[in-house]
């Protein structure tokens, strides 16, 4: 390794690094930050590359011979031209100590092939559809309730969203008031999608894990429909791993089964995470 290519290492900038097979690298297009825990970012989106909405890819930067690439949802939906990211800050993780400095124009690597469980072909036809997320999990739902499929198969669309802190919450409300104005969905949407946000610490209209607003009830009777029925209900779930899995559970409780690519079910959970 060169003297050039030795002082890019924990850059996201282009190096001498070889960029590995089957992998594009991508510029980044934008990027913001929430808090001191949360960021999204935008990189252009390469000509032949497909996925559907809710799906997850590996990502990762140049700054090394082996770079280290994690699990990331895509949080724009298939029919956009840029793909989107909604990741956390961790200050020392392999990739996101990194990433987490990028900047517009750096260089971010992302494997060719996209998967994940998340998606609506995972679900037997319903009514109803539930995205039920905490912090970053929110991101294949913020591609979901993007994607006109989502509002062909299901007459009801319901994201619930919880977090620590209200500013933690700006993401996902963003998402959920630029859906009145979108251009391709806005119709779609109108009438047929809820937004359902809560924090746990800091205090706002609405608060408590989602567990507890499940098990007393209050998450149904807030939003005015009857508890998860077989019938009616498809659940998705994406967050944190204890939570993904005190859910999971909750949602069997109601008679839901679960289901995947090749065997649709009632409801799906997703275990990529990033680090």
């Amino acid at each position: 390794m060169n003297t050039a290519a030795r002082q890019e290492v924990g850059s996201a900038r282009p190096t001498e690094f070889p960029i590995p097979a089957g992998v594009y690298a991508e510029r980044v297009v934008s990027v913001r930050h929430y808090t001191d825990r949360l960021f999204s970012f935008r990189i252009t989106r390469p000509q032949a590359f497909r996925f559907r909405s809710g799906e997850f890819v590996m990502i990762g930067l140049p700054n090394a011979e082996k770079p280290v690439f994690r699990a990331y949802s895509i949080a724009s939906p298939a029919w956009d031209e840029e793909i989107e990211f909604f990741s956390i800050k961790v200050p020392d993780g392999p990739l996101t100590q990194h990433l987490q400095k990028i900047q517009p124009d750096d260089t971010v690597l992302m494997r060719q092939k996209s998967t994940g469980t998340l998606v609506l072909d995972a679900l037997t036809p319903a009514k109803r559809l539930w995205m039920i997320s905490t912090g970053t999990g929110i991101a294949p739902f913020a591609s979901l309730m993007r994607d006109p499929e989502t509002y062909e198969k299901f007459e009801q669309v319901i994201l619930t969203h919880t977090c620590r802190d209200v500013a933690e919450l700006v993401y996902g409300n963003d998402l959920a008031q630029g859906l009145v104005d979108d251009p391709l969905i806005g119709e779609l949407a109108a009438g047929r999608f809820t937004h359902y946000a809560t924090t746990t610490r800091e205090n706002h209209p609405k608060m408590g894990r989602i567990t507890t607003l499940i098990e007393s009830g209050q998450l149904f009777t807030d939003l005015e429909v009857q508890p998860f029925d077989p019938a009616v209900d498809r659940v998705m779930i994406c967050g944190s791993m204890d939570m993904i899995r005190d859910v999971k559970a909750l949602v069997e409780t109601f008679g839901l089964t679960e289901g995947a690519n090749n065997k649709p079910a009632e409801f799906v959970v997703e275990r990529a995470f990033v680090g």
